[in-house]
C-alpha cells in the first residue's frame, strides 16, 4: 500500500507561480511511475505530467513549457512546478502513483484556484 498526501495548492493571480508537493509513504520501493493529474467539476480528470523512477517526464500539451514536473526518489516525493498559471489551469490537483505491478494509488487533491 501506498499513501499520497499532497501540499501546495493555493489562489494565486493569472501569470504567477505555484510548486505543488507530493510525499509517498508506505511501500514506496513498489512505486515505478509518480505524477499529478488535475479534474474540474463536470469533466474527467486529465494528465497534466508524470515521472518515471529514472526522471523521464511526459506532459500534456496544454502545461508544456509551463509546468515542470521533478522527483526526489530518497524523499519518495514528486513536485510540480507551475509558471505562468492560466483560469484554465483551475482545478483540483490529485497526485499519482502507479506500482510496478501496475497497481494505481491517488492522494486526496489539493486546489489550484488561479484568478484573471
Amino acid at each position: 500500500q501506498v499513501q499520497l498526501v499532497e501540499s501546495g495548492g493555493a489562489l494565486v493571480q493569472a501569470g504567477g507561480s505555484l510548486r505543488l508537493s507530493c510525499a509517498a509513504s508506505g511501500n514506496v520501493f513498489s512505486i515505478d511511475l509518480m505524477g499529478w493529474y488535475r479534474q474540474v467539476p463536470g469533466k474527467q480528470r486529465e494528465l497534466v505530467a508524470t515521472v518515471t523512477r529514472a526522471g523521464t517526464t511526459n506532459y500534456a500539451e496544454s502545461v508544456t513549457g509551463r509546468f515542470t514536473a521533478s522527483r526526489d526518489n530518497a524523499k519518495s516525493t514528486v513536485y510540480l512546478q507551475m509558471n505562468n498559471l492560466k483560469p484554465e489551469d483551475t482545478a483540483v490537483y490529485f497526485c499519482y502513483a502507479r506500482a510496478f505491478s501496475h497497481f494505481d494509488s491517488w492522494g486526496q487533491g489539493t486546489r489550484v484556484t488561479v484568478s484573471s
